[in-house]
């Protein structure tokens, strides 16, 4: 009996046509030709009404998206379809979800199921069981094709001999082996990426560098022509891929990305392209192949790029930063191991002090330490310059060869590219010279990329002629011994003030790899971890409470502490500046500021009388007392016949009541009140000011 009735003749019939890959369309015409000749088929088994469904040629049907497919159930929901065809079940599903899901909507409708063995009624339970095993063989014929393809990758990959694709800077040999492009200029400008990633220790600055001295770099392209280069400006993702590929370094690796698969809208979605861990790549040889550079510098660059990153992993310094602070991502504490972080303040945003924010993060308590950084930042440079000091001589002869090198890193670049424009210029000049001059469309066309090759050459001329038209790097002799000199004095040459804050955080990040901070008392402990293993311990005074780098000096405070028994704020900051006595910062001093140096150490005002309860009087009023002249009574101090006190020169005499009402002294003022003035033997004293 007929599993084609009436009612299924009364419906359309539907072809289903897929192919795998983008790849298939193209190459495997045959098998796209058998699927377009399927309406036939169906007009075979009597449907008029053909309609056929190719929106998933290029889909794979292991469980992606397919809106072809989605459009089939669709219309079998609509009662529409009575027949689906298809050269084989594989056609229609590779995965049990969407098979079964085709064979249950088909069997509540009624719709039927043909390919080139025959036709099959998913409502019949033979025609269902022999529909699922067909589903499943389908579904298993992927997985096996799946798995012997990838084996077969792996084990080639594990000889070193697969190669999706080649970076750019190498080019493929044969089919197994790559060697290094042959064109000079992209090994050069590959080189350069390494030479100064060395030199400014940042992906970040190695950008800011080629972006700003507009150095381009090679980018691989493929078109109809095959794989070519192009040179373009740099983003910050082409400089981070060249320093962290293992290629560069010689070594061959597979498996360094994965993928991640989730349920979306009841849809299978793999995501791609995430990074794995080195632990976890599937393969690694190193030495495989010729390198930019040696394995070992290969590791030092990915270590410093993790150490770089701010925020990713709490043991990491992190890169350099603006600010003063010395010893900014280095600090680590030594009670709950956290790194310290930096806070400036100050008029000029530059007064740095370092703390842990450990238990205010956790627990919402008090932060675990802090500290002001400029005592540590003077004894741990003390330290770095002591280590140095016998590499000093050295250190300048690399200054000047790295100074006398400042133009020639992009002057090398131009030059290269000049030469490669001159190649293009020869080229487009033959291809015009071979085109026959009557077919104006070609040689027009060929003119005007000669003129454009031309242009370019100019181009590049100009900037070549610019570089080497530039004031010369090469240093004077006068510079040349100024710089021996320092190199001689490291300690001079570190407070020079031409030395940048960031040059000397680099020259501390080279020598040290982190320092852990203790706080005992009023006392730093410090244990200074050196690069290559070495440890040090070191103590650092601490700054009680309120002490800071602009406190005034405890002279100062003591000499306030002192003329504030003996007079107001406004002649007291008279009394300051006529002895030289500065503020912390340096300016004059003003009744403000002394009344703030008052307040902020306990120092009670002046009291009008307070001299007078304590039985004191000044030199004007002893001499008012004695009925002498001032100048009088400043004798008797000097000869000793009055006793006295003056802290400072330029502060008040203190002078006690009592003693104006001795005997002796009334007799010494008495005389000196009635003595005729003076002769002119040179025995006469006089009152020295």
């Amino acid at each position: 009996m007929s599993k084609v009735t009436p009612e299924h003749l009364a419906r359309q019939a539907v072809v289903y046509i897929r192919q795998s890959t983008p790849d298939q369309v193209v190459k495997n015409l045959e098998s796209k030709r058998r699927q377009y000749n399927l309406p036939e088929r169906a007009r075979q088994l009597g449907w008029s009404d053909v309609a056929v469904i190719d929106d998933d040629l290029g889909r794979s049907g292991g469980g992606v998206a397919r809106p072809g497919f989605e459009k089939l159930l669709a219309a079998i929901c609509e009662v529409r379809v009575g027949v689906v065809v298809s050269i084989e079940a594989s056609r229609l599903a590779r995965n049990g979800r969407d098979w079964h899901t085709l064979l249950e909507f088909c069997g509540l409708v009624g719709t039927l199921i043909a390919d080139e063995d025959g036709v099959y009624d998913p409502r019949q339970p033979n025609d269902r069981l022999l529909l699922g095993m067909k589903g499943t063989m389908s579904e298993m014929e992927l997985s096996v094709l799946r798995q012997r393809s990838l084996e077969a990758l792996k084990q080639k990959a594990r000889r070193g001999e697969l190669f999706m694709t080649v970076a750019v800077g190498y080019v493929r040999v044969g089919h197994n082996r790559i060697e290094k492009d042959p064109d000079r200029r992209v090994g050069e400008a590959i080189a350069l990426v390494f030479a100064k990633f060395t030199e400014m220790q940042s992906v970040r600055q190695v950008h800011f560098w080629f972006r700003h001295e507009r150095v381009p770099l090679p980018a691989a392209t493929y078109g109809a022509e095959g794989r070519l280069v192009e040179w373009k400006l740099p983003v910050y993702n082409t400089i981070l891929h060249i320093l962290t590929n293992p290629i560069y370094a010689g070594a061959y690796a597979f498996g360094r990305t994965g993928s991640r698969i989730s349920i979306e809208a009841g849809r299978k979605k793999v995501v791609r392209g995430f990074k794995k861990e080195r632990k976890n790549w599937e393969v690694l040889i190193p030495n495989h192949h010729e390198g930019y550079l040696s394995w070992a510098d290969h590791e030092r660059n990915i270590g410093l790029i993790a150490d770089n990153a701010n925020g990713k992993n709490p043991m990491s310094r992190g890169a350099l930063r603006r600010g003063e602070a010395l010893l900014a991502g280095l600090l680590r504490c030594g009670h709950c191991g956290r790194k310290l972080h930096v806070a400036y303040s100050g008029k000029d945003g530059n007064t740095g002090r370092y703390h842990c924010r450990g238990g205010a993060n956790n627990h919402g308590g008090d932060p675990c330490i802090s500290f002001g950084g400029m005592r540590i930042d003077r004894d741990v440079a003390a330290e770095v310059i002591e280590r140095l000091q016998p590499l000093g001589i050295e250190a300048a002869l690399a200054a000047q060869a790295t100074r006398s090198r400042a133009n020639e890193d992009k002057r090398g670049q131009v030059e290269l590219a000049l030469e490669q424009a001159r190649y293009e210029v020869g080229r487009a000049r033959r291809q015009y010279d071979a085109v026959d001059p009557d077919n104006r469309l070609v040689a027009a066309e060929l003119e005007k990329r000669w003129n454009d090759r031309l242009a370019v050459v100019r181009n590049l001329e100009t900037e070549l002629e610019g570089l080497t038209a530039s004031p010369a790097v090469d240093l004077t002799p006068a510079d040349r011994e100024r710089m021996m000199t320092l190199g001689a004095d490291l300690e001079r040459a570190w407070s020079s003030a031409g030395v940048l804050p960031e040059t000397r955080k680099r020259i501390v990040r080279t020598l040290i790899d982190e320092i852990v901070v203790r706080v005992e008392d009023n006392t730093l402990d410090l244990v200074i971890r050196w690069h290559g293993g070495d440890h040090s311990a070191l103590k650092v005074k601490k700054n009680r409470s309120g002490q800071h780098r602009w406190s005034a000096a405890g002279e100062t405070v003591d000499l306030v502490r002192v003329l504030a028994r003996q007079m107001p704020d406004k002649a007291i900051a008279s009394v300051l500046n006529r002895s030289g006595k500065t503020t912390g910062r340096g300016n004059g001093w003003t009744k403000s500021r002394v009344c703030s140096l008052r307040s902020h150490n306990d120092i009670a005002a002046y009291r009008e009388g307070e001299r007078r309860d304590r039985g004191e009087v000044t030199l004007d009023e002893a001499a008012a007392a004695l009925s002498v002249s001032p100048s009088t009574v400043r004798r008797l101090i000097k000869d000793d016949q009055l006793a006295a006190s003056q802290l400072c020169k330029g502060a008040p005499w203190i002078i006690k009541a009592a003693d104006l009402e001795r005997p002796d002294v009334k007799r010494a003022a008495t005389a000196r009140r009635l003595r005729r003035p003076p002769s002119g033997t040179p025995l006469q004293k006089e009152l020295e000011v």
